[in-house]
């Protein structure tokens, strides 16, 4: 975007403004022995009286800006001439008197219609100046004097009309004043209108040397900028977006303001004071609780606009800044100290904001949305115990704490006592929905552990009192009394939790129902099986610490490196998870290799299946599985098994190493031992299953002992099945079939339905498993060698006539 520049940087470009305006009938010419007036709707304020006099115009009466003027002549600082016509090769010479030496001239030719324009700048001597185009031209000039400005059709054909002006940067024309209460926040600031065409409209003010300012934007929608200058004429800064200006060097100070593309533009000018703020409401620090009287309020302008407190401070200390919850959305707050410098802000200080002296300060909030803000706000100390609650311990088996909210903006504080590298986690949840904030502090109000680390809580540098900070952020027009539960407890040497031992595999688990989060546990070295599940059979993920607080294991595998008392908490890593010590849980802490596993057939299909009862989610059930190293099985399982009927089975080998489960290998693909024997499977309920029984078998499916042989042809073979033989396996030569064969299972009596599943002689399952029916037909392609069929039935009375046939013939 083009800027005004007083340093002399030449042209700027961009495209042409369109429809004029006309200026209101010229005042008479002055010279330099009479200060020219303004027009009312020019200044918008008194002249300065110790402006230097303006350039020197021809004492003829002015041009009246009308499609009857003539093009050329004086050309008046600080007003718009406008010129109906130029055409073709015609050239239309303006006179400008400069009564100061090394002036700086800003120049505005504005293309009005049809074709474009440009302009030169010469001094007395013929000699180039400047050329001018379409966006204002900051032309630099040498001695005082005469200067021609030659306006011409940029390629001296066509015709248009066009408009002229020019202001002084040392000596302008008129100079309106910004007094000082113009840079209270209280101020409504000076408004005005640029008419179209103009060059520039000049303000001046006082202010000392490195005063900080915060420059508004004056024009809204409209693109209105302008430089300050100070004293030397030298650039400080910009007047155009929402930012900070720092006095550089000595007044009095000019802001020269002009519209980017030269169109008629209204402006409001705002430059609050932010070093030594005036016009601040004062707002008094508050305790913890509720704020009471202490809550400043305020409505913050749109489209980055701003307000303030202001704050004292009577010692040096940390502060918490709250805005209500709906202001937090649109506004982003600064802490000025007296000199204008930020001491902190919202992005990296929501927490603690540092008042490094005693003294001053300015709470700024700014507006990001596009409709005014209204606002509450609060600002406690966090070094003071004023409005703090009574101290509450760290040990696991005290109540949980209900803390009340009130206001909008109020912060609340906990105490507790701790030791030096103690661990405390701070867990919290609102009673109904909401957003609970809470961090630890020090006795100096310091922020702890607000780095993310891998471990949980927080660990005290020294022994004393600290203080859980914390509050509810969402506050709507309804709410008077809002409340959330806190929980303060030590993860390192944990008391108030009841201690659990190692259980045992087929068995209840051990803890049985209790309240608490949290248990001790006491273990030797090893690797463990760690399960927690509630009373609606719904497992609770639970976190193992060392006696120093640090994380051993989230998950069911859990490694303990050495014998010792560990502690388990009930999501103990989640701070918005405050669990009440109504809670009641089972609690399964067993060795991860299991022992004294019940023994189980690998021909499942004719002995008896495996029968249990899992009582809980948390119950662990074993069985040694009697297939060597390199074998290949499968498990089987009635159709209609639901619940804990259908429990997850895990197999490992004698090391513990995993080997394949029910979720993939033993249901839908097949399952090869690797590893060492013997081999155990893990049997546990799904979440959500209720106390029931299961039963179930297993099969190898890789060699011997072969299964009875299905015969070709129409009749097959007839098997019968039920709660004790939901397995049916049944073998076909190599030499007996065909590459690509139809198998048939029909049900011929009783109830249910059944699955199908054909393994290759290398014990692989090569298809199905099918989908359960009571008659279906699949076709099958088939590697050389015999194959297993096995059908899966529901465990209730029935019979089934299986039958194969080569698929490339036509069914009899």
């Amino acid at each position: 975007m083009a800027a005004i520049s007083a340093a002399g940087s030449g042209l700027l470009t961009g495209p042409a403004a369109a429809a004029p305006t006309d200026e209101p009938s010229a005042r008479p010419a002055v010279t330099t022995t009479e200060r020219p007036q303004p027009p009312a709707a020019s200044a918008g304020a008194p002249v300065t009286p110790s402006a230097p006099a303006s350039a020197q115009v021809a004492k003829t009466p002015a041009t009246v800006d009308s499609a009857s003027a003539t093009c050329g002549g004086q050309l008046p600082l600080g007003k718009v001439k406008n010129c109906a016509s130029i055409a073709g090769t015609a050239k239309q010479t303006w006179k400008i008197v400069s009564t100061v030496d090394q002036d700086t001239l800003f120049v505005r030719l504005r293309q009005v219609s049809g074709d474009s324009v440009g302009a030169e700048v010469k001094n007395s001597d013929g000699d180039h100046v400047c050329y001018v185009s379409s966006y204002l031209t900051d032309c630099k000039l040498d001695a005082a004097g005469t200067y021609k400005v030659t306006v011409a059709l940029s390629y001296n054909t066509g015709n248009a009309a066009y408009s002229l002006s020019a202001e002084s940067m040392r000596a302008p024309s008129t100079c309106a004043e910004l007094p000082k209460s113009f840079f209270s926040f209280a101020s409504t600031g000076r408004s005005g209108t640029l008419p179209a065409g103009l060059a520039a409209r000049c303000f001046t003010f006082t202010q000392p040397a490195e005063t900080v300012l915060h420059l508004a934007d004056p024009g809204g929608a409209e693109d209105i900028q302008g430089p300050i200058l100070n004293g030397q004429f030298e650039p400080v800064c910009t007047v155009r977006y929402p930012t900070e200006c720092t006095l550089r060097g000595a007044g009095p100070y000019r802001l020269f303001l002009q519209e980017t593309y030269g169109n008629t533009a209204a402006y409001t000018l705002k430059m609050p004071r932010l070093s030594q703020s005036v016009g601040c409401p004062a707002l008094s620090l508050t305790a913890f609780g509720d704020p009471g009287a202490a809550v400043g309020t305020g409505t913050v302008p749109p489209n980055q606009g701003i307000s303030c407190q202001a704050l004292r401070v009577t010692t040096p200390g940390r502060l918490v800044v709250r805005f209500d919850q709906y202001a937090d959305q649109s506004l982003y707050w600064y802490l000025y100290d007296d000199a204008g410098r930020v001491v902190c802000s919202e992005y990296d200080s929501w927490r603690s904001c540092a008042a490094p002296t005693a003294g001053s300060y300015t709470l700024v909030a700014q507006n990001s949305n596009w409709e005014p803000t209204t606002y509450q706000v609060a600002v406690a100390r966090l070094d003071q115990t004023e409005g703090c609650a009574a101290p509450a311990g760290l040990a696991w088996d005290q109540p949980t704490l209900t803390v009340h909210q009130t206001s909008a903006v109020q912060t609340n504080c906990q105490p507790f006592h701790g030791e030096a590298g103690e661990r405390v986690m701070v867990y919290r949840a609102p009673d109904r929905y909401n957003d609970v904030f809470s961090w630890i502090v020090d006795e100096q109000g310091a922020v702890l552990c607000t780095e993310w680390t891998e471990e949980d809580g927080c660990e005290l540098p020294s022994t004393g009192t600290f203080r859980v900070i914390s509050y509810l952020s969402r506050w709507d027009s309804e709410s008077t009394n809002l409340t959330y539960r806190l929980q303060v407890r030590a993860l390192s040497d944990s008391t108030g939790c009841p201690t659990v031992t190692p259980g045992a595999y087929n068995a209840a688990p051990a803890g049985a129902l209790g309240g608490i989060r949290c248990r001790v546990l006491d273990l030797p070295e090893g690797t463990f099986r760690v399960k927690a599940v509630g009373e609606d059979t719904y497992r609770q993920y639970a976190t193992v610490y060392d006696g120093a607080g640090h994380k051993v294991c989230t998950d069911v595998w859990c490694k303990v490196p050495v014998a010792g008392r560990y502690t388990l908490v009930l999501s103990g890593g989640a701070p918005t998870s405050v669990i009440d010590n109504s809670l009641r849980y089972h609690l399964a802490v067993l060795p991860w290799l299991p022992s004294d596993c019940r023994p189980v057939s690998d021909v499942g299909w004719q002995d008896a299946p495996v029968r249990g009862q899992l009582a809980t989610p948390a119950q662990f059930d074993c069985l040694e599985l009697s297939s060597p190293a390199g074998a290949l099985i499968t498990e089987l399982l009635p159709g209609d098994a639901t619940g804990p009927g259908s429990p997850s089975v895990t197999v490992i080998d004698s090391t513990g190493a995993f080997i394949c489960d029910s979720s993939w290998g033993l249901r839908q693909y097949h399952c090869e031992l690797t590893g060492q024997a013997p081999f155990l499977a893990v049997l546990s309920s799904d979440d959500g299953d209720a106390d029931g029984p299961y039963s179930l078998a297993f099969a190898r499916t890789d060699g011997p002992p072969a299964c009875p042989e299905l015969p070709a042809g129409a009749t097959g073979a007839t098997v019968a099945t039920g709660a004790d033989r939901f397995g049916v396996c049944l073998s076909i030569p190599a030499d007996a079939r065909a590459a690509t064969e139809s198998i048939t299972w029909k049900r011929t009596g009783g109830t249910g339905d059944a699955r199908l599943s054909v393994f290759d002689s290398a014990g692989r399952r090569y298809c199905g498993p099918t989908g359960y029916a009571v008659e279906r037909t699949i076709t099958c392609s088939l590697p050389a060698g015999p194959v297993t069929v096995i059908l899966e039935a529901d465990g209730v009375d029935a019979t089934y006539q299986l039958t194969h046939r080569d698929a490339s013939l036509p069914a009899s």
